[in-house]
């Protein structure tokens, strides 16, 4: 038997520096570790073979099937007479051509021949309204003992890898069987107790079970085991982190007796949900213990979590600190700090004419102001004269200094880098409380992975008033009267007294193709140019409703490149219903409040993702009359686009949608680069499909790290930590 190689030993040692330089680059893969980590995508039954009428175009596909026919064509070409073999695969039912030209014709023709059964690796295409493939990679499937797949295809299942055109699936398992006897010193991080409690088998077994299947029983227990793995190390990472704040000391806010909070209560002109009560009390239970709050709010669009953070603002002001709460846009702070000192009234006029006795000041802070007011605003925070700051990134900045800074709140987590919330968070004297807001619903599994260190508080109830929201999808390039009808009942709601937004993916060409240009994106298709297309760009789609459709309306646009004065002046003719229409991009798309906006018409939906298609349709329906939302797109009635559409318009469900949302994308967008910056550490495990185990993972994990925080008894857990989670991965789940 030859040499063993360590788990971390580089793979150029193991396999040569050529196919190790190739592993690094198209696979990320670096030790011989990270390659018994690279798991089969599938398998390939030896008996069965593969579904050809599905397959995707422009994707990398691994296939196993049987050549029914192969012919060589000589033709003329500009070079001379040359050759062309054309072989026909079949899986029993599909059929699929492959194709070789040249002096590549040779060996595939006398390789493929009818009844050969083969692997096959290439980039799918389109030619003659036909799938093919061009000069496919293959491996024969033969039985010979001279055969050097012999060994690899020992078993009824053939495994199939996430492969690259330049790494096919069967090189990665020849380079698998290279390393698979390192398996046996492979570290277990599952303590004993939970392995045996749990039927799980040993991660040595597992882990070749996995590569080197024999039945499908054996890739079953070998991914369950897997799967424990991934989301128990995650969870005591998490749960590690809630323990370390457990050790950390806030100042307890209570609100006092007769304060601010009482005052504004008492003038609230409606009565709060009991979901509104439920989680604010929730929310004041936290902030009155000497450990800092880590709260994730997150609730349906529309249902009043600005309400919610904002009372718990009150709540800190009463006991003599400051709150911050931290927008992602300069419209949304802008906003935010309307809609709240309209809420306070005369409370939000401390020391101010007229103010209340028990008012404070509530100023904004956006990198926009001018700087005078940005003066005053930074001085009304050091004396401690401001209760309340709203505002963007402008917040962060070293010059911002908080007399008593007792509370952060952060509005669309999702738009923020960790780093950012976590220099807000330093500016306390001591770690304030924190409460994150989120209008994107989360299916509870991610909620336990994305979000695992903060405790969650739900807001499911739509405040009483609230108007159900119709929602159609448009089909504008298979029946254009409808596109007609769509903008004849922006005039009906308008002519009602009521207002519409129009929303479109893009700013106009100037600005987009100067921006596309300096991005390096793709000029604009053949069919993106087609006149019957409906204009997509804000500055277009004004212009031309301006002249057709709505003539006569009031009409405006708003853009994030717009001067942030010209911005807010859009904003607050509309909200004080100066405009009949808004023609906007996604910059309304979370907490932009005009209840008079019943009406909103998206453009190219189908360009937009289903959580930001319920995010826009949440701006209207904010009051007693009903809502409408009309998605607009040219893509046939069965493409994938259509269907999300028709899934967006069916319900109102924002749970449900998310699931769907997230079933699209793949696993590594839920806890990859948007989150953490890396790459994803998750390979088996699904977020969706796998609740029971994250959620029995996170129970085993609560109870190990309560019994042992620093993970003593457990050096295999300490070492897969440090090996799963990489250094910018902890830091990024330490700042959570």
């Amino acid at each position: 038997m030859g040499r063993v190689p360590a788990l971390d030993e580089p793979l150029k040692k193991s396999l040569g520096p050529a196919t190790a330089k190739v592993m690094a680059e198209a696979l990320d893969l670096h030790t011989v570790g990270d390659l018994l980590h690279h798991y089969p995508r599938r398998y390939a039954e030896r008996g069965e073979l593969t579904t050809l009428s599905d397959l995707p175009l422009d994707e990398h596909v691994t296939v196993v099937a049987q050549v029914s026919d192969a012919r060589v064509h000589t033709f003329n070409g500009a070079k001379g007479r040359g050759q062309r073999l054309e072989v026909t695969i079949t899986d029993g039912y599909g059929r699929l051509q492959l194709v070789f030209f040249g002096k590549g014709v040779h060996k595939p023709h006398h390789d493929l021949l009818p009844g050969t059964r083969a692997m096959f690796s290439g980039k799918v295409s389109l030619f003659n309204r036909r799938l093919q493939l061009a000069h496919p990679a293959y491996e024969l499937l033969h039985g010979d003992a001279d055969s050097e797949a012999v060994g690899t295809w020992a078993g009824a299942l053939i495994p199939i890898y996430p492969a690259t055109t330049k790494l096919e699936s069967w090189k990665i398992a020849k380079a698998v069987d290279a390393v698979l006897p390192s398996a046996t010193d492979a570290v277990d991080p599952l303590p004993p107790a939970l392995r045996e409690g749990r039927g799980l088998a040993e991660l040595p077994d597992a882990l070749r079970l996995v590569h080197r299947p024999r039945t499908k029983a054996d890739v079953a227990a070998a991914r369950e085991r897997l799967k424990w793995d991934e989301a128990f190390v995650l969870q005591v990472a998490l749960a590690r982190r809630r323990h370390a704040d457990t050790q950390l000391s806030a100042v307890p806010r209570r609100p006092a007796e007769d304060g601010i909070l009482t005052a504004f209560d008492a003038k609230l002109p409606f009565t709060l949900t009991d979901g509104q009560r439920k989680v604010s009390r929730e929310i004041f239970d936290d902030l009155a213990t000497a450990h800092p709050m880590h709260r994730l709010l997150q609730g349906e669009v529309g249902s009043g979590k600005t309400m919610v953070a904002l009372r718990a603002m009150l709540a800190v002001v009463d006991a003599g600190g400051q709150a911050a709460m931290l927008a992602p846009t300069e419209v949304l702070a802008q906003q935010h700090h309307r809609s709240v000192t309209e809420m306070m009234g005369e409370l939000a006029e401390g020391g101010m004419l007229g103010g209340a006795d028990r008012a404070t000041k509530v100023v904004l802070l956006t990198g926009s102001m001018g700087t005078a007011a940005r003066r005053q605003a930074l001085l009304d925070l050091v004396t401690g004269e401001a209760g309340i700051v709203i505002g963007t990134h402008a917040l962060i900045e070293d010059k911002v200094k908080f007399h008593d800074l007792g509370l952060v709140v952060v509005d669309e987590q999702h738009r923020f880098g960790v780093e950012q919330r976590d220099a807000l968070r330093s500016k306390g004297k001591q770690p304030p409380h924190l409460l994150v807001m989120t209008a994107t619903p989360i299916p509870r599994t991610v909620a336990m992975t994305v979000f695992g260190d903060l405790e969650t508080s739900v807001l499911d109830q739509l405040p009483a008033g609230r108007s159900p929201i119709a929602s159609h999808v448009v089909p504008a390039a298979d029946k254009p009267h409808f596109l007609t009808r769509a903008w004849e009942r922006v005039r009906e709601e308008v002519e009602k007294g009521h207002q519409a937004y129009v929303v479109c993916p893009r700013i106009g060409d100037d600005v987009d193709q100067a921006a596309d240009k300096k991005a390096g994106k793709r000029k604009p298709s053949a069919e993106d140019e087609a006149e019957k297309r409906p204009p997509l760009a804000v500055l277009d789609v004004a212009e031309k409703l301006g002249a057709g459709p709505l003539a006569g309306l009031r009409i405006a646009v708003l853009h994030g490149r717009m001067h942030p004065d010209d911005k807010d002046d859009a904003m607050r003719r509309f909200a004080a219903g100066e405009l009949d229409v808004l023609v906007a991009t996604t910059v309304i798309e979370v907490g932009v409040n005009v209840p008079n906006a019943t009406a909103m018409v998206i453009m190219d939906a189908d360009r937009f993702g289903v959580s930001q298609l319920h995010q826009l349709r949440g701006r209207v329906g904010r009051g007693s009359a009903p809502g409408l939302c009309l998605l607009v797109s040219e893509m046939p009635e069965a493409s994938p686009a259509r269907q999300r559409l028709a899934a967006v318009a069916a319900t109102l469900d924002g749970f449900e949608l998310s699931r769907i949302d997230l079933e699209q994308r793949r696993e590594g967008d839920v806890l990859g680069q948007a989150q953490s910056g890396v790459r994803s550490s998750l390979r088996v495990l699904a977020v969706i499909e796998d609740e029971e185990v994250i959620a029995a993972a996170r129970e085993e994990a609560t109870a190990l790290v309560l019994a042992d925080p620093d993970l003593g008894a457990h050096p295999g857990l300490r070492t897969a930590l440090d090996a799963l989670l990489s250094e910018e991965r902890e830091e990024y789940l330490e700042k959570g």
